[in-house]
């Protein structure tokens, strides 16, 4: 297994602002020590040759065409409106 690397879990802490307890502080510690392993891991594979990526799929646009379109009429919009006066929406005031 690679070198973990040096680290100091209560500055990690500290920077994410976190307590840890005892307890924690030996269990996070393997952890995040297992993690930068792994890390080290992944700096020994050849990439040249990988071009870099944002998405592991191409990325489409899937949206239909904007094209513009006859609204309802003002009786079916305003169909279950609690409240109306006319053809418009009635709502209780908010801005004095």
């Amino acid at each position: 297994m690679p070198d973990r690397g040096d680290f100091d879990i209560d500055h990690v802490a500290t920077l994410a602002r976190i307590a840890l307890t005892a307890e924690e502080r030996v269990k996070f510690e393997s952890q995040l020590g297992d993690v930068l392993a792994y890390i080290a891991q992944l700096k020994e594979v050849d990439v040249s040759g990988v071009e870099a990526t944002a998405h592991a799929f191409p990325v489409v646009n899937v949206w239909a065409d904007d094209v513009a379109q006859a609204g309802l009429p003002i009786e079916a919009a305003l169909r279950n409106a609690p409240a109306r006066d006319g053809a418009l929406f009635v709502v209780p005031q908010v801005v004095e």
